[in-house]
């Protein structure tokens, strides 16, 4: 693992010095590429970072490409099983605990916190709690490739819908955060969730807050013009949107009310 691989055939095989994206096979308009698996580590301990679903296919992949390596530790970024769905699977076949935010996630004594520090093999890897996606969003921080893996907090594209389990107010105040905390730290790549790795970080963030501002606006405009339902309000805002999308709109519709309502 050396050297920033950011291939042209997608986020498969892409990373930095000290980390390695392997691809679900998961595709989908929510998933994009589909999951990102990552692989954090030097030469002996290795941290794996959302396991994906549970295909069986892509848990041996992963294994094998970790043969003759210990898994330390197996962290979530969140629970949603596109990301944690493979992770008791996983952790059969590796050895390994899996950490979570939230204990219905965790395999072993140890969950994950804001502020936490998890280290492999002289690798650290800081917890930086990013709740708003879900409830449960965690970021990881790894200073020694000035990297922050996103999860489902920022995508390598498009933008993220607020869950069920989300909150748009606790989502735009971790998004500021992320945003202070990248210029702080001098953070030089973002290793999201879905999508491609992104490496202009500072202004990831930016387009993101200044999208949800927009959208915002776009809900007020379409209220005024006597729109009401959320469905009513996406056949408005997100027209130029894919229908088959339009269910994730809704969901994001429904959080921005709330946010609206608050």
């Amino acid at each position: 693992m050396s050297g920033l691989r950011i291939p042209l055939g997608g986020p498969d095989g892409s990373g930095t010095a000290h980390t390695l994206a392997l691809l679900a096979p998961n595709p989908s308009p929510m998933t994009l590429d589909g999951t990102n698996t990552w692989l954090i580590g030097r030469e002996e301990d290795v941290l794996v970072v959302d396991p994906g679903p549970d295909d069986e296919a892509h848990l041996a992949r992963v294994a094998a490409r970790l043969a003759g390596r210990r898994v330390a530790a197996i962290l979530l970024t969140h629970g949603h099983d596109d990301h944690s769905g493979g992770a008791r699977r996983f952790a059969g076949l590796v050895g390994a605990p899996v950490r979570a935010l939230d204990p219905r996630h965790r395999l072993g004594e140890e969950g994950l916190a804001d502020g936490d520090v998890v280290t492999a093999d002289g690798l650290e890897l800081h917890v930086v709690g990013t709740p708003g996606h879900s409830f449960d969003s965690l970021c990881f921080w790894l200073p020694e490739d000035r990297a922050m893996l996103t999860g489902d907090t920022v995508l390598g594209r498009g933008t993220t819908v607020i869950a069920p389990d989300g909150d748009l107010a606790d989502y735009l105040r971790s998004l500021d955060r992320l945003r202070a905390t990248a210029e702080r730290v001098g953070a030089e790549v973002l290793l999201p969730g879905h999508g491609p790795v992104l490496a202009d970080p500072i202004g990831a963030l930016d387009g993101y807050v200044a999208h949800r501002r927009r959208r915002l606006d776009q809900i007020r405009a379409a209220r005024a013009r006597g729109a009401a339902t959320p469905r009513e309000i996406v056949e408005i805002v997100y027209a130029d949107v894919d229908p088959s999308l339009w269910p994730a709109a809704e969901m994001s519709v429904r959080a921005q009310l709330d946010y609206l309502a608050g």
